[in-house]
């Protein structure tokens, strides 16, 4: 593979209009150009790698045949859109991808009026999609919509329903499939390329549609005639027999790199009207070797040489919270055969790797499928089984409902690992869990708790698994202070708080990862630290006893101040008539940007020079106390 490479053609397209100016047989030129440029970039700013590799060709022949951004592209699974920025006006920004203030890694609206809906979770472009169609189809405008799902987004239940939807509204409306996995249907050729272009031709449409006029009259043989288009079909692609059934009118499968053939493909497509869907067949790191033969690998990058590759990673410093995580699960498995470890499509980002190798049979990864995942987990622990749901904070969200009504209100044994809990850096706002204290301490039954460092976190977990109602342990993305692992597992007094140090006058009551910085703050005011463990049950008495001690109590979270940890705080001595000051530092009501983890810490408050501002200025502290 050549640096430093020009890319004469690349340069020339700064938009998709200047695309469709290009003579097609320049497109494979084209698409070498931009794949190249994607292995350059992504290298130098990290970044999902991939899969946007495999859709190169995909998003050239998309822009080209249709009349973007007039016409809707709504794409599913962001880290699939690189190639979609670079020609939709971002190619000279792409040294800032996903940093501070540059651009997303996922399309987002207020970027680009190309990001028709903004990504975040996955399996929404079906819905969002057919939600713009029936918008068009309402206004009467002749707008062609097209809904781009692939990278796993079809394993969801989402998309099903929005899939049965649209099949029996008849909206005009295509789908197409990006199957990168070849999981559905690896035989593609070129019989089967032929065929599709054939179906999808306006001639065929036109005699098809025509023959159900005339075979109307007679309707044996209409039956006869659909069966017979069904089974050859069928032969070609046996998966398409469940999207015909659904109301779709199936093309497929074809190469996914072929761009002659997709091209011709997406036009003839974009004649035909009605639900219908295309199944694209292409290949995870497609023109990167090293990609191609290790996409799970490849899936996410930091910075890296391009002609080397990843470097294996070196130890440094203890384990991340995740690892922790991981290693717990093992050894908690070791010990008690009921535990069964669940998550939806997230081994490696959840830390199921090793366990998913020593206990396969005890192993269940449900896809993306987050409602299925914590409801399966209900069910489990209804006859007797021990279910550890390992789901990052975020994708939590999607299975509130059934945390609520399947779980808790049966209380049912089922212990949570909430990952990537607070901000979590570069992903920005869509992948931040900033919202769980509020969402999860008002559910009954519910025992949740946050850890100061990766030692608790580990007995945390223990504690948790113990109990006989359900629990949820949520940590952070990366590392902890360093804090060494103790190997005994022992379980922590539910609802008890741990008093690190005694100051005067000023308590600071940090949940989580909020008590290092708590600890730093305390060592210049002289302030008393509470690692407080529980948001709920909170640690009501220990609360009580600091307010009459102290002048003034703050509390300290990384979640937003809404509805979160120190609102329970509020809540505890209002309900008791006491009026000790409380003030709350944590995130703001917004949603926060993305950037490296510790400059949006610092720009949120919560870092410990912030705190020590926010203390100055409500006078709490003197100001001479915040200087270095």
């Amino acid at each position: 593979m050549t640096t430093g490479t020009a890319f004469p053609l690349l340069e020339q397209i700064n938009n998709p209009h200047d695309l469709r100016a290009l003579p097609e047989n320049r497109l494979p030129g084209l698409a070498h150009e931009l794949r190249e440029f994607l292995i350059q970039s992504v290298a130098k700013t990290g970044g999902h790698f991939a899969a946007n590799l495999g859709t190169v060709e995909l998003t050239i022949a998309l822009h080209y045949a249709f009349n973007t951004p007039e016409d809707r592209l709504v794409w599913d699974v962001g880290h699939q859109t690189y190639p979609h920025k670079i020609l939709t006006e971002r190619r000279m920004r792409m040294g800032t991808l996903r940093c501070k203030n540059g651009i997303a890694g996922f399309p987002r609206r207020m970027e680009s009026t190309y990001d028709t809906f903004g990504v975040g979770h996955s399996s929404t472009s079906l819905s969002a999609a057919l939600g713009m169609a029936i918008a068009a189809e309402r206004a009467g405008v002749d707008r062609k919509v097209v809904a781009v799902i692939g990278d796993g987004a079809m394993t969801a239940g989402m998309a099903f329903e929005a899939l049965n939807h649209a099949g029996h509204l008849k909206t005009d409306l295509l789908v197409v499939l990006n199957d990168n996995e070849m999981s559905i249907s690896p035989n593609v050729g070129a019989l089967s390329a032929h065929l599709t272009t054939l179906l999808s031709s306006r001639f065929f449409s036109s005699v098809r549609e025509g023959g159900k006029k005339v075979l109307s009259h007679v309707p044996p043989v209409l039956e006869v005639a659909r069966r017979a288009e069904e089974h050859v079909k069928g032969m070609f692609a046996p998966v398409g027999t469940l999207f015909e059934e659904l109301g779709f009118n199936y093309f497929g499968p074809v190469d996914g790199h072929d761009l002659p053939t997709l091209v011709q493909t997406l036009r003839n497509l974009r004649a035909l009207t009605g639900p219908r869907l295309l199944h694209v067949v292409t290949r995870k790191g497609k023109g990167y070797k090293l990609a191609e033969d290790e996409p799970v690998g490849y899936h996410g990058v930091g910075v890296f040489d391009p002609i080397c590759g990843l470097k294996p990673a070196s130890p440094s410093g203890g384990p991340t919270y995740t690892q922790v995580f991981g290693e717990w699960l093992c050894d908690m498995a070791e010990q008690d055969e009921r535990l069964i470890g669940i998550t939806p499509a997230m081994r490696e980002g959840s830390g199921l790797v090793e366990f998913s190798d020593r206990f396969p049979d005890r192993y269940y990864d449900v896809a993306i499928a987050e409602q299925h995942a914590v409801t399966l987990a209900a069910g489990l622990a209804c006859d007797g089984l021990k279910p550890v749901v390992a789901i990052y904070s975020t994708f939590l969200q999607r299975a509130y409902d059934q945390l609520i009504h399947d779980v808790a209100l049966q209380n049912l044994p089922v212990l949570f690992a909430i990952d990537r809990a607070g901000l979590v850096g570069p992903d920005g706002p869509t992948h931040a869990g900033n919202f769980d204290y509020s969402f999860l301490r008002c559910i009954p039954n519910l025992v949740v708790m946050a850890p100061a460092d990766e030692n608790e976190c580990r007995q945390m977990l223990y504690t948790g698994f113990q109990l006989s109602q359900p629990a949820a342990v949520r940590y952070p993305r990366g590392k902890g202070p360093g804090v060494p692992l103790e190997q005994t597992l022992r379980a922590l007094p539910v609802g008890k708080a741990d008093i690190r140090r005694r100051g005067r006058n000023l308590a600071l009551l940090a949940f989580g990862s909020m008590v290092s910085v708590a600890e730093t703050v305390a060592q210049r005011v002289d302030a008393t630290v509470v690692n407080m463990r529980f948001i709920k049950p909170l640690d009501e008495a220990t609360v009580v006893a600091l307010a009459a001690e102290h002048g003034c109590l703050v509390t300290l979270e990384e979640n937003v101040v809404a509805g979160g940890a120190g609102s329970a705080v509020n809540e505890c001595l209002a309900a008791r008539g006491i009026n000790t000051p409380v003030r709350n530092i944590g995130l703001p009501d917004q949603f926060i940007e993305q950037g490296e983890r510790a400059e949006l810490l610092a720009e949120c408050g919560l870092d410990a020079a912030a705190v020590l501002r926010q203390l100055a200025t409500w006078g709490l502290i003197q100001s001479t106390a915040v200087q270095t």
